[in-house]
């Protein structure tokens, strides 16, 4: 049975909008990536405040509204730290640790989970705290009360996804995949952080 190609305008909506996202990416891999991660960022955020809020109601407590500024930073970070500083590391990542390299999966996920985790959490408790326009004291109460805890359950929860992302997936796709893990981890995140 011969194989018949199909013209885009008859293709789904879901293989277009893919379509779209890997030319997007193909000429500006950078700016996608990054405007990929202020959008599930903010949805992460979202997401955290959905349940934080289903929480309060299931014990009859008081219910906030949506913090329409927090969601906002969320998509500040994502769209200029998260995108950028995740596209650079991979990049560097591939030319530092090259797959011709004998350990490159043990060292490539150590570089991750050693170097990169604990600085791109401190970046984002800091980042954070500008954007919420606190002081250097809240900052330093912060880090002392959840940085650790935030960063041993960072490596339970991302160094499967970390493994299975720099050994597995294309490089042009890593911070994607990744974005798709952060949305929870994010949630996660802003419940820690509070």
């Amino acid at each position: 049975m011969p194989v018949q190609s199909r013209s885009v305008r008859d293709s789904s909506v879901h293989f277009r909008l893919l379509q779209q996202y890997l030319v997007l990416l193909k000429k500006y891999p950078i700016l996608t990536k990054s405007v990929t991660s202020g959008i599930l960022s903010a949805l992460g955020n979202l997401l955290s405040q959905f349940v934080e809020a289903r929480k309060k109601a299931q014990k009859g407590a008081p219910v906030s509204n949506i913090d329409a500024a927090g969601a906002a930073r969320y998509t500040i970070y994502g769209l200029l730290i998260t995108g950028p500083v995740s596209h650079l590391f991979y990049q560097l990542m591939e030319v530092w640790i090259p797959t011709t390299d004998r350990f490159c999966v043990v060292k490539r996920l150590l570089l991750d989970r050693l170097i990169f985790a604990p600085g791109f959490l401190l970046l984002f408790y800091f980042v954070m705290n500008i954007l919420e326009a606190k002081g250097w004291t809240d900052f330093e109460k912060k880090m002392r009360r959840s940085y650790w805890t935030a960063l041993k359950m960072n490596w339970k929860v991302w160094t499967p996804f970390q493994f299975i992302n720099i050994n597995f997936v294309p490089v042009q796709f890593r911070v994607l995949f990744a974005n798709m893990i952060a949305l929870f981890w994010y949630a996660y995140l802003a419940s820690v952080r509070k």
